[in-house]
């Protein structure tokens, strides 16, 4: 990946855009004026006159820069002020190549969208000084526990093959119900779900297709529960898992053997078992105001792997819980 002439600041990488190789536009001003004038003619003129639009080697742009003379260039954006998301990250691991945290619900993994700085690793850049660091994988937003970062650009690689080869086992938790929707069969366990996901083009969902099989987990019921307002213990009632309704509930632990979007939400509902309080799956809900008081219950359990260092068998675990895990 290119090297960003520009370092970062206050967490935040410098924006690249790349410029057209023709076009209407003289100057890599006027390109800028075109995408982007409509909403800050003034800025873009001042950002070009005080040199804070640079090129390759950080060579800094004028107005008069000609639109040929740059394939890339690079900026920073004005990010707008965000209300502070309420939840803390915990640091469970630091050394020389990693870092190990408990991200909690609602906090993306990484920049995007209205969420920049209220992000785990634009927050744990400034909060520890280090602007290298790089997620080596990713939790969603609505999913907390374990998320590994790299602190060491000169090793990441290592750890990077590690993800990309599979060679780390993950397990998560989550609560549902203890008995699948109507309409679907009884499950025995442990259960393994395998079937071909991808993204929808309609919306920012996953769905399952028809296809050689790209998603793999195995589920195991760890035991079961009265959930809230639940009938006497044994009488059986049907549990709409996204809603949190009253019923049996149960704690699952989930070992993906792929890593799709969304994929541990979308296996559990397609047995009848939706994760409580999900807002996707297996129905698509209204979008509402985040509700800290009914996160997703699904957290990242453990993470295991072969150091690459150190040879050895390494294994980080959460110290979070489940809020309806009894």
């Amino acid at each position: 990946m290119m090297q960003s002439p520009l370092p970062v600041r206050d967490g935040v990488n410098a924006t690249r855009l790349r410029l057209p190789d023709e076009g209407p536009w003289d100057t890599a001003m006027d390109y800028m004026m075109h995408r982007w004038g409509h909403i800050d003619p003034q800025g873009i003129e001042d950002r070009f006159d005080a040199g804070e639009i640079v090129g390759e080697a950080g060579i800094p742009l004028d107005r008069a820069t000609p639109l040929r003379n740059h394939t890339f260039i690079w900026y920073y954006r004005t990010l707008p002020p965000e209300t502070r998301i309420p939840v803390e990250l915990n640091i469970l691991h630091q050394d020389d190549h990693l870092l190990v945290v408990d991200k909690p619900h609602f906090l993306p993994t990484t920049p995007g969208g209205t969420y920049i700085q209220e992000s785990a690793l634009v927050r744990l850049r400034n909060r520890l000084d280090l602007p290298d660091l790089i997620p080596m994988h990713r939790l969603d937003r609505m999913t907390a526990g374990i998320l590994l970062l790299s602190t060491n650009p000169e090793t990441r690689g290592k750890y990077q093959v590690l993800f990309e080869k599979r060679q780390v086992q993950k397990e998560y938790e989550c609560v549902a119900a203890a008995e699948p929707a109507p309409g679907h069969p009884a499950v025995d366990y442990p259960a393994v779900v395998r079937n071909r996901m991808t993204k929808s083009r309609s919306y920012l969902l996953a769905e399952v297709v028809d296809g050689e099989p790209n998603a793999e987990t195995r589920i195991e019921r760890l035991r079961t529960f009265d959930g809230p307002g639940s009938e006497p213990p044994g009488a059986e009632v049907a549990c709409n898992a996204a809603d949190g309704a009253a019923g049996r509930r149960a704690l699952y632990r989930l070992e993906p053997h792929s890593g799709k979007t969304h994929q541990l939400r979308v296996h559990m509902a397609s047995l009848g078992l939706g994760i409580v309080n999900d807002a996707f799956y297996p129905e698509l809900l209204d979008k509402a105001p985040d509700d800290y008081a009914k996160p997703l219950q699904l957290l990242a359990r453990g993470i295991r792997f072969v150091d690459p260092i150190t040879g050895k068998r390494v294994e980080h675990r959460s110290g979070l819980e489940l809020s309806e895990a009894r």
